[in-house]
Protein backbone atom coordinates (compact mmCIF):
# COMPACT_ATOMS: atom_id res chain seq x y z
CA UNK A 1 0.00 0.00 0.00
CA UNK A 2 3.02 2.40 -0.85
CA UNK A 3 1.70 6.18 -1.35
CA UNK A 4 2.29 7.79 -4.39
CA UNK A 5 1.73 11.34 -6.08
CA UNK A 6 -1.60 11.98 -6.63
CA UNK A 7 -2.96 11.50 -9.75
CA UNK A 8 -5.83 14.23 -9.73
CA UNK A 9 -5.87 17.57 -7.73
CA UNK A 10 -3.19 19.63 -7.44
CA UNK A 11 0.23 18.19 -7.88
CA UNK A 12 2.09 16.44 -5.07
CA UNK A 13 -1.06 17.38 -2.73
CA UNK A 14 -2.20 14.83 0.15
CA UNK A 15 -5.13 13.63 1.48
CA UNK A 16 -5.60 14.05 5.12
CA UNK A 17 -7.32 10.45 6.48
CA UNK A 18 -7.94 10.94 10.13
CA UNK A 19 -8.73 7.72 11.83
CA UNK A 20 -7.27 6.10 8.36
CA UNK A 21 -5.69 3.17 10.52
CA UNK A 22 -9.19 2.12 11.86
CA UNK A 23 -11.21 -0.34 10.04
CA UNK A 24 -13.15 1.82 7.19
CA UNK A 25 -10.43 4.61 7.42
CA UNK A 26 -7.83 1.95 6.28
CA UNK A 27 -9.83 0.28 3.60
CA UNK A 28 -10.53 4.05 2.34
CA UNK A 29 -6.62 4.84 2.45
CA UNK A 30 -6.36 1.96 0.23
CA UNK A 31 -8.08 2.87 -2.20
CA UNK A 32 -7.07 6.05 -2.44
CA UNK A 33 -3.52 4.63 -2.79
CA UNK A 34 -4.37 2.17 -5.67
CA UNK A 35 -6.10 5.38 -7.00
CA UNK A 36 -2.71 7.21 -7.13
CA UNK A 37 -3.40 9.55 -4.21
CA UNK A 38 -0.78 10.78 -1.50
CA UNK A 39 -2.16 9.94 1.99
CA UNK A 40 -1.24 10.75 5.46
CA UNK A 41 -3.27 9.06 7.85
CA UNK A 42 -3.51 10.88 11.04
CA UNK A 43 -4.91 8.16 14.11
CA UNK A 44 -4.48 7.86 17.78
CA UNK A 45 -3.76 4.57 17.40
CA UNK A 46 -6.74 3.60 20.51
CA UNK A 47 -8.55 1.87 18.17
CA UNK A 48 -6.33 1.22 14.73
CA UNK A 49 -3.47 -0.41 13.68
CA UNK A 50 -0.46 0.44 12.60
CA UNK A 51 0.03 -2.91 10.51
CA UNK A 52 -3.54 -1.80 8.48
CA UNK A 53 -1.30 0.93 6.84
CA UNK A 54 1.92 -0.09 5.89
CA UNK A 55 4.21 2.07 3.66
CA UNK A 56 1.61 5.18 4.23
CA UNK A 57 2.78 8.47 6.14
CA UNK A 58 1.26 7.95 10.03
CA UNK A 59 0.69 10.98 11.82
CA UNK A 60 0.11 9.72 15.35
CA UNK A 61 -2.02 12.28 17.66
CA UNK A 62 -5.39 13.08 18.58
CA UNK A 63 -8.00 14.68 17.15
CA UNK A 64 -8.24 17.16 19.58
CA UNK A 65 -4.96 18.25 19.34
CA UNK A 66 -5.54 21.41 17.51
CA UNK A 67 -1.27 22.64 17.01
CA UNK A 68 -0.48 19.04 15.50
CA UNK A 69 -3.18 18.94 13.47
CA UNK A 70 -2.43 21.91 11.76
CA UNK A 71 1.33 21.03 11.39
CA UNK A 72 0.57 17.51 9.89
CA UNK A 73 -1.69 19.54 7.19
CA UNK A 74 0.70 22.54 6.54
CA UNK A 75 3.63 20.20 6.50
CA UNK A 76 2.46 17.90 4.13
CA UNK A 77 0.17 19.51 1.62
CA UNK A 78 -3.20 18.53 2.40
CA UNK A 79 -5.68 19.63 0.31
CA UNK A 80 -8.65 17.46 1.35
CA UNK A 81 -9.60 15.39 4.30
CA UNK A 82 -11.31 12.32 4.65
CA UNK A 83 -12.35 11.93 8.70
CA UNK A 84 -13.53 8.86 10.04
CA UNK A 85 -12.14 9.47 13.71
CA UNK A 86 -14.52 9.08 16.09
CA UNK A 87 -16.40 6.82 18.83
CA UNK A 88 -19.24 4.76 17.12
CA UNK A 89 -20.82 2.57 19.50
CA UNK A 90 -24.26 3.09 20.18
CA UNK A 91 -25.18 0.93 23.86
CA UNK A 92 -21.74 2.86 24.55
CA UNK A 93 -23.17 6.26 23.74
CA UNK A 94 -25.93 6.18 25.81
CA UNK A 95 -23.66 4.99 28.94
CA UNK A 96 -20.93 7.46 28.24
CA UNK A 97 -22.53 10.51 26.38
CA UNK A 98 -20.09 12.78 27.40
CA UNK A 99 -17.18 11.14 26.00
CA UNK A 100 -18.90 10.53 22.98
CA UNK A 101 -19.53 14.58 22.48
CA UNK A 102 -16.04 15.41 23.42
CA UNK A 103 -14.51 13.27 21.03
CA UNK A 104 -16.85 12.80 17.94
CA UNK A 105 -17.94 16.84 18.39
CA UNK A 106 -15.17 18.62 20.18
CA UNK A 107 -12.58 16.51 18.04
CA UNK A 108 -14.20 17.24 14.23
CA UNK A 109 -14.60 21.14 15.39
CA UNK A 110 -10.91 20.89 16.08
CA UNK A 111 -10.04 19.05 12.38
CA UNK A 112 -12.28 21.37 11.04
CA UNK A 113 -10.75 24.54 12.86
CA UNK A 114 -7.32 23.45 11.71
CA UNK A 115 -8.61 22.82 8.10
CA UNK A 116 -9.78 26.62 8.10
CA UNK A 117 -7.03 28.21 9.74
CA UNK A 118 -5.00 25.96 6.57
CA UNK A 119 -7.12 26.91 4.41
CA UNK A 120 -7.90 23.21 3.67
CA UNK A 121 -10.98 23.37 1.64
CA UNK A 122 -12.60 19.89 0.77
CA UNK A 123 -14.05 18.01 3.69
CA UNK A 124 -15.45 14.16 3.31
CA UNK A 125 -17.43 13.35 6.56
CA UNK A 126 -17.83 9.86 8.26
CA UNK A 127 -22.18 10.01 9.06
CA UNK A 128 -23.99 7.53 9.71
CA UNK A 129 -27.69 6.11 10.08
CA UNK A 130 -28.12 6.90 13.52
CA UNK A 131 -28.72 10.59 12.79
CA UNK A 132 -32.27 9.28 11.10
CA UNK A 133 -33.58 7.75 14.94
CA UNK A 134 -36.78 5.53 14.40
CA UNK A 135 -37.73 5.41 10.59
CA UNK A 136 -41.01 6.97 9.47
CA UNK A 137 -40.75 5.10 6.38
CA UNK A 138 -38.22 2.48 4.34
CA UNK A 139 -36.03 2.58 2.73
CA UNK A 140 -34.97 5.71 3.97
CA UNK A 141 -33.49 8.47 1.37
CA UNK A 142 -31.66 11.68 2.26
CA UNK A 143 -34.85 13.84 2.83
CA UNK A 144 -36.32 11.26 5.74
CA UNK A 145 -36.41 13.68 8.65
CA UNK A 146 -33.33 13.74 11.37
CA UNK A 147 -34.21 12.64 14.98
CA UNK A 148 -31.67 10.32 16.82
CA UNK A 149 -32.09 8.23 19.95
CA UNK A 150 -29.07 7.73 20.80
CA UNK A 151 -25.98 10.47 21.78
CA UNK A 152 -24.02 8.79 18.56
CA UNK A 153 -26.51 9.99 16.24
CA UNK A 154 -27.06 13.06 17.52
CA UNK A 155 -23.02 13.89 17.90
CA UNK A 156 -23.09 13.13 14.05
CA UNK A 157 -26.23 15.13 13.32
CA UNK A 158 -24.53 18.31 15.36
CA UNK A 159 -21.35 18.30 12.68
CA UNK A 160 -23.67 17.81 9.38
CA UNK A 161 -25.67 20.53 10.88
CA UNK A 162 -22.27 22.67 11.44
CA UNK A 163 -20.75 22.43 8.28
CA UNK A 164 -23.13 24.70 6.42
CA UNK A 165 -22.06 27.18 8.51
CA UNK A 166 -18.13 26.27 8.13
CA UNK A 167 -19.01 26.50 4.59
CA UNK A 168 -20.35 30.14 4.47
CA UNK A 169 -17.42 31.46 6.61
CA UNK A 170 -14.17 29.47 5.84
CA UNK A 171 -15.36 28.21 2.18
CA UNK A 172 -14.96 24.32 3.34
CA UNK A 173 -17.22 22.22 0.78
CA UNK A 174 -18.49 18.94 2.09
CA UNK A 175 -19.45 15.63 1.53
CA UNK A 176 -21.28 13.68 4.34
CA UNK A 177 -21.77 9.87 3.56
CA UNK A 178 -24.55 8.19 6.30
CA UNK A 179 -23.85 4.89 5.95
CA UNK A 180 -25.34 1.87 7.27
CA UNK A 181 -23.70 -1.04 8.95
CA UNK A 182 -20.34 -1.45 7.63
CA UNK A 183 -19.24 -5.06 7.49
CA UNK A 184 -16.86 -7.42 5.46
CA UNK A 185 -12.95 -7.34 4.78
CA UNK A 186 -10.05 -6.32 1.86
CA UNK A 187 -11.56 -9.42 -0.86
CA UNK A 188 -7.56 -9.20 -1.39
CA UNK A 189 -7.47 -10.49 2.02
CA UNK A 190 -4.79 -7.13 3.30
CA UNK A 191 -7.18 -5.98 5.94
CA UNK A 192 -9.74 -6.53 7.97
CA UNK A 193 -12.03 -6.11 11.32
CA UNK A 194 -9.99 -5.65 14.36
CA UNK A 195 -11.73 -4.06 17.33
CA UNK A 196 -10.74 -4.26 20.74
CA UNK A 197 -13.74 -5.27 22.23
CA UNK A 198 -15.27 -5.92 19.21
CA UNK A 199 -18.57 -4.97 18.80
CA UNK A 200 -20.23 -5.62 15.27
CA UNK A 201 -22.33 -9.01 14.62
CA UNK A 202 -20.52 -10.41 11.46
CA UNK A 203 -17.03 -10.38 13.86
CA UNK A 204 -18.99 -11.21 16.93
CA UNK A 205 -20.74 -14.42 14.65
CA UNK A 206 -17.42 -15.42 13.61
CA UNK A 207 -15.92 -15.82 16.79
CA UNK A 208 -19.03 -17.50 18.41
CA UNK A 209 -18.88 -20.14 15.33
CA UNK A 210 -14.98 -20.72 16.11
CA UNK A 211 -15.69 -21.56 19.66
CA UNK A 212 -15.99 -17.99 21.13
CA UNK A 213 -18.18 -16.67 23.20
CA UNK A 214 -21.62 -17.57 22.41
CA UNK A 215 -23.24 -14.11 20.21
CA UNK A 216 -25.93 -12.31 22.61
CA UNK A 217 -29.35 -11.22 20.49
CA UNK A 218 -30.30 -7.71 21.76
CA UNK A 219 -33.99 -8.14 21.35
CA UNK A 220 -36.13 -10.64 19.96
CA UNK A 221 -40.21 -8.99 20.45
CA UNK A 222 -38.98 -6.26 17.44
CA UNK A 223 -42.10 -5.63 15.68
CA UNK A 224 -40.03 -7.41 12.77
CA UNK A 225 -40.59 -10.92 10.53
CA UNK A 226 -38.42 -13.15 13.48
CA UNK A 227 -38.42 -10.53 15.87
CA UNK A 228 -35.05 -9.57 15.74
CA UNK A 229 -33.67 -6.02 14.36
CA UNK A 230 -33.29 -5.44 10.67
CA UNK A 231 -30.20 -3.81 9.60
CA UNK A 232 -28.58 -2.80 6.16
CA UNK A 233 -25.18 -4.47 5.50
CA UNK A 234 -23.32 -2.39 2.78
CA UNK A 235 -19.39 -4.08 2.06
CA UNK A 236 -16.55 -1.69 3.28
CA UNK A 237 -14.64 -1.63 0.14
CA UNK A 238 -18.16 -0.26 -1.35
CA UNK A 239 -17.44 2.40 1.25
CA UNK A 240 -14.15 2.93 0.43
CA UNK A 241 -15.07 3.93 -3.01
CA UNK A 242 -17.73 6.51 -2.48
CA UNK A 243 -15.54 8.18 -0.32
CA UNK A 244 -13.41 8.61 -3.58
CA UNK A 245 -16.13 9.33 -5.22
CA UNK A 246 -17.02 11.83 -3.12
CA UNK A 247 -13.72 12.96 -2.79
CA UNK A 248 -13.17 13.49 -6.74
CA UNK A 249 -16.70 15.48 -7.42
CA UNK A 250 -15.75 17.65 -4.71
CA UNK A 251 -12.17 18.76 -6.38
CA UNK A 252 -13.95 19.03 -9.60
CA UNK A 253 -16.35 21.99 -8.15
CA UNK A 254 -19.31 19.73 -6.71
CA UNK A 255 -21.46 21.80 -4.11
CA UNK A 256 -21.95 20.25 -0.79
CA UNK A 257 -24.54 17.70 0.04
CA UNK A 258 -25.14 13.77 1.83
CA UNK A 259 -25.61 10.71 0.79
CA UNK A 260 -26.70 7.65 1.91
CA UNK A 261 -24.33 4.91 1.42
CA UNK A 262 -26.06 1.27 2.11
CA UNK A 263 -27.57 -2.02 -0.19
CA UNK A 264 -31.34 -1.01 0.57
CA UNK A 265 -31.85 -4.77 1.31
CA UNK A 266 -32.52 -5.45 5.70
CA UNK A 267 -31.35 -8.65 6.94
CA UNK A 268 -32.26 -9.34 10.34
CA UNK A 269 -29.91 -10.49 13.26
CA UNK A 270 -31.00 -14.15 12.82
CA UNK A 271 -30.68 -13.90 8.96
CA UNK A 272 -27.14 -12.81 9.25
CA UNK A 273 -26.40 -15.76 11.84
CA UNK A 274 -27.74 -18.35 9.12
CA UNK A 275 -25.46 -16.83 6.47
CA UNK A 276 -22.59 -16.93 9.16
CA UNK A 277 -23.80 -20.77 9.90
CA UNK A 278 -23.78 -21.44 5.59
CA UNK A 279 -20.12 -19.93 4.99
CA UNK A 280 -18.48 -21.38 8.01
CA UNK A 281 -20.11 -24.86 7.79
CA UNK A 282 -20.28 -24.61 11.51
CA UNK A 283 -23.08 -23.59 14.11
CA UNK A 284 -23.38 -20.37 15.83
CA UNK A 285 -24.12 -20.66 19.62
CA UNK A 286 -26.33 -17.49 20.57
CA UNK A 287 -28.20 -16.47 23.47
CA UNK A 288 -31.29 -14.48 23.29
CA UNK A 289 -31.00 -11.12 25.61
CA UNK A 290 -33.41 -7.76 25.98
CA UNK A 291 -33.47 -5.08 24.00
CA UNK A 292 -30.17 -2.39 23.53
CA UNK A 293 -31.09 1.38 24.52
CA UNK A 294 -31.14 3.25 21.07
CA UNK A 295 -31.62 0.44 18.42
CA UNK A 296 -34.13 1.15 16.28
CA UNK A 297 -36.06 -2.12 14.71
CA UNK A 298 -35.60 -1.30 11.32
CA UNK A 299 -32.92 0.71 8.73
CA UNK A 300 -32.32 0.38 5.76
CA UNK A 301 -31.08 2.72 2.82
CA UNK A 302 -32.07 3.99 -0.22
CA UNK A 303 -28.75 4.93 -2.20
CA UNK A 304 -30.26 6.01 -5.34
CA UNK A 305 -28.89 9.97 -5.10
CA UNK A 306 -25.13 8.99 -4.80
CA UNK A 307 -25.69 6.18 -7.35
CA UNK A 308 -27.27 8.97 -9.77
CA UNK A 309 -25.02 11.51 -8.97
CA UNK A 310 -21.66 9.97 -8.58
CA UNK A 311 -22.49 6.72 -10.44
CA UNK A 312 -21.99 4.75 -6.84
CA UNK A 313 -22.70 0.79 -7.79
CA UNK A 314 -21.92 -1.84 -5.12
CA UNK A 315 -19.85 -4.73 -6.04
CA UNK A 316 -20.46 -7.05 -2.81
CA UNK A 317 -24.03 -6.73 -2.18
CA UNK A 318 -24.61 -10.10 -1.27
CA UNK A 319 -24.99 -11.13 2.37
CA UNK A 320 -23.62 -14.10 1.99
CA UNK A 321 -19.99 -12.58 0.10
CA UNK A 322 -19.94 -10.26 3.12
CA UNK A 323 -19.42 -12.69 5.35
CA UNK A 324 -17.60 -14.84 3.28
CA UNK A 325 -14.60 -11.87 2.96
CA UNK A 326 -14.85 -11.63 6.38
CA UNK A 327 -14.41 -15.27 6.89
CA UNK A 328 -11.42 -15.12 4.96
CA UNK A 329 -9.90 -12.28 6.83
CA UNK A 330 -10.45 -13.86 10.17
CA UNK A 331 -9.01 -17.65 8.92
CA UNK A 332 -5.76 -16.13 7.95
CA UNK A 333 -5.76 -13.75 11.06
CA UNK A 334 -7.20 -15.18 14.10
CA UNK A 335 -5.58 -12.89 16.35
CA UNK A 336 -5.81 -9.86 13.77
CA UNK A 337 -3.24 -7.69 13.35
CA UNK A 338 -0.75 -8.99 15.75
CA UNK A 339 -0.18 -11.02 12.97
CA UNK A 340 0.86 -8.52 10.64
CA UNK A 341 3.92 -7.40 10.36
CA UNK A 342 4.01 -3.48 9.67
Amino acid sequence: MASRTTASGARGSAVLVTGGAGYIGSHAVKALCEAGRRVVVYDDLSEGHRAAVPGVDLVEGDTGDLSRLREAIATRGVTAVMHFAAWTAVGESVAEPAGYYRNNVGGTLAVLEAMAREKVRVFIFSSTAAVFGEPEQVPIDEHHPARPINPYGETKLVVERALPHYERAYGIRSVCLRYFNAAGADPAGTLGEDHHPERHLIPLALRAATGGTPLQVFGSDYPTPDGTCLRDYVHVTDLAQAHLLALDGLEAGSPSTVYNLGNGRPYSVREVIAAVERVTGRPVPYALGPRRPGDPAVLYASSARIKAELGWKPRYEELDTIVRTAWAWLEAHPNGYREVRA
